[in-house]
């Protein structure tokens, strides 16, 4: 089967709102390309993106459930994290430098993918690329469970949103991320259950531009795409 060319925008280090605006600008992008018809023999228009960051800051992020109230608000405020809401599934949870936000604007229409079966290839993902890096007990849990766990510690949250059969959202793989930013909520809504990160796993620093190379591996592999480098989503 043809692979299909994907954008790739590789932020770095950047505030979490800012990765949001360059989603938008992804799906503004595939939005368009779904109403151009390609020619016959001509090169397939990239309309699918994946945006790659590194929260810059701390920020607690909530989706379409389980928005904080006023006091629980400020408190979080004292413990020098930003907040914000996120147009996707999932309770409150925790973004922050080290750890790596994924970002895929895929169109599921077009590539005959249910939304769960979306979420199970970002789990499939994942798990290849720990297997990568040599935690071959990695592994996604049954439904109602979402994301990839080491035992009862979830290592990645994963957070979708899918209107008109265009993805947005996605995963948040903890790299080297300061775990203590969790004890403030319950991460993702979930009581009972622990967070934990490649670096803690494997007993020495993991951080994001260490994982970046095994997950674009891994992401061509799950999703049968060739990854094209871009600044910007319309180039």
């Amino acid at each position: 089967m043809t692979r299909v060319p994907v954008r790739l925008l590789r932020l770095g280090p950047v505030p979490y709102a800012e990765a949001l605006r360059a989603q938008e600008r992804c799906l503004a992008v595939a939005k368009a390309a779904r109403s151009r018809l390609p020619s016959p023999g001509s090169v397939p228009v990239a309309g699918e993106s994946v945006v790659l960051s590194e929260p810059a800051e701390p920020v607690y992020v909530w989706g379409l459930r389980g928005a904080p109230g006023e006091e629980e608000a400020a408190r979080l405020r004292t413990k020098g994290a930003g907040l914000a809401a996120a147009r996707r599934g999932g309770h409150i949870t925790f973004h922050g430098p080290g750890q790596l936000l994924a970002f895929p604007v895929l169109d599921l229409r077009r590539r005959r993918l249910p939304l769960r079966g979306y979420v199970a290839a970002l789990e499939a993902l994942i798990v290849r690329l720990c297997r990568r890096l040599g935690l071959a007990a990695a592994r996604a849990l049954p439904p109602p469970f979402t994301g990839v766990w080491m035992g009862d510690s979830k290592l990645c949250a994963i957070g979708v949103h899918c209107g008109n059969h265009l993805t947005s959202h996605g995963l948040a793989l903890n790299c080297c991320t300061d775990l203590t930013w969790f004890d403030h909520i319950v991460p993702c809504g979930l009581e009972g259950k622990g967070v934990t990160s490649l670096s803690h796993e494997l007993g020495r620093r993991v951080d994001v531009n260490h994982v970046l190379e095994p997950f674009l591996d891994s992401f061509q592999e799950v999703f049968n795409c060739t990854l094209v480098l871009s600044e910007d989503p319309g180039d």
